[in-house]
């Protein structure tokens, strides 16, 4: 038995694996970014060992958030799940003055690895339009570019990937791995998406719990239980340092490196 937090777990891929892991007898924690959505997510999942909520978009709220995560003890596996879709047709502008995008799919799983008590396991949901992402990290907050929301969405897929390939070089004991679940029809893929929705969450949820020597890896990219090939930029030292170090001076939050922290 695991004890596992799934950020965005109130509806979608999130609640799915949840409901994979707590029908599997492990100990769920989940996240909503209300408290209203919060309430309705752990009705969905009453089976989970409680429900938190916090907004990820907002810096405050997601230091916050990983101090109540920490205050349930160590955790076996942290799924990063939660995140924005590629449909947005503004920048928007957070309290923080950042795009939204930006905030929950890429800052947010920045801050609560940084600051949630470093579990054995880590998994980060990314996707095939990794490989489109902006590989050159300029002008990360949208301020100078003209918007796009399929970029942006596609940049912080490449954010995530570089995450989990920095997380698997910081902590080699921690099994570090990025998921792409594929393109199905949640409230974010829409309805005209292709791949198997019941595949979607299988391989987030085996990663954070199977005893199996092919989950038992790190530094990998999954689909559907096998891995694949990732752009191979997300595994440049440099590239992955410069992401860290913009992370490091939008929040003023450092990614603790060194061993036992």
């Amino acid at each position: 038995m695991s004890n596992i937090f799934i950020t965005g777990s109130a509806d979608g891929l999130g609640q799915m694996a949840a409901r994979i892991l707590i029908n599997e007898g492990h100990n769920v924690l989940i996240h909503a970014r209300s408290d209203q959505r919060a309430q309705e997510a752990y009705a969905m999942l009453p089976g989970a060992v409680g429900v938190l909520s916090g907004d990820l978009s907002r810096i405050k709220d997601t230091i916050l958030l990983a101090d109540s995560v920490n205050k349930f003890g160590k955790f076996d596996a942290v799924i990063h799940n939660a995140g924005i879709g590629y449909r947005e047709l503004n920048r928007g502008n957070t309290v923080d003055g950042l795009p939204e995008v930006f905030a929950v799919n890429s800052l947010a799983p920045y801050l609560l690895t940084a600051l949630i008590n470093k579990p054995e396991r880590l998994i980060y949901i990314s996707s095939s339009l990794h490989f489109h992402g902006d590989k050159t990290l300029e002008d990360l907050t949208w301020q100078k570019k003209r918007w796009n929301g399929f970029q942006a969405y596609a940049d912080s897929k490449f954010h995530n990937l570089l995450l989990s390939q920095a997380t698997a070089r910081f902590w080699p004991w921690i099994l570090s791995n990025a998921v792409e679940p594929g393109w199905v029809s949640t409230k974010m893929g829409g309805a005209e998406a292709t791949d198997d929705l019941a595949q979607g969450p299988v391989t987030q949820a085996w990663l954070a719990s199977s005893s199996s020597k092919e989950a038992l890896v790190s530094g990998c990219y999954f689909y559907h239980q096998q891995a694949r090939i990732f752009n191979p930029k997300a595994a440049d030292h440099e590239c992955q340092e410069v992401f860290l170090d913009a992370c490091k001076r939008i929040t003023g939050v450092a990614m603790p490196v060194s061993r036992g922290l």
